[in-house]
């Protein structure tokens, strides 16, 4: 993506010559399209990633810790059933 981005900038601002009214504003949204689309695959994604996992794990670990000791008073004897 970077090596596109700093290809497509030479045309992005128009100093490639004749024909720059065309592809001067079609650089633009491809260098756009790169920049978002690299900052959502490498920043976005991840940290969804993480937020769902960690709140999956979270659950998980609720649902499999032991139940709570019944309360005893100190000497009695624990009912066990």
């Amino acid at each position: 993506a970077l090596a596109t981005i700093f290809a497509l900038l030479p045309m992005a601002l128009g100093i490639t010559g004749e024909g720059g009214f065309i592809s001067t504003p079609l650089a633009v949204v491809v260098i756009g399209g790169l920049v978002t689309s690299t900052l959502l695959t490498l920043v976005l994604i991840p940290v969804l990633y993480t937020m769902v996992e960690g709140r999956r794990e979270r659950r998980q670990a609720r649902r499999s810790s032991p139940a709570p000791q019944p309360e005893t008073v100190a000497g009695e004897p624990v009912p066990v059933a």
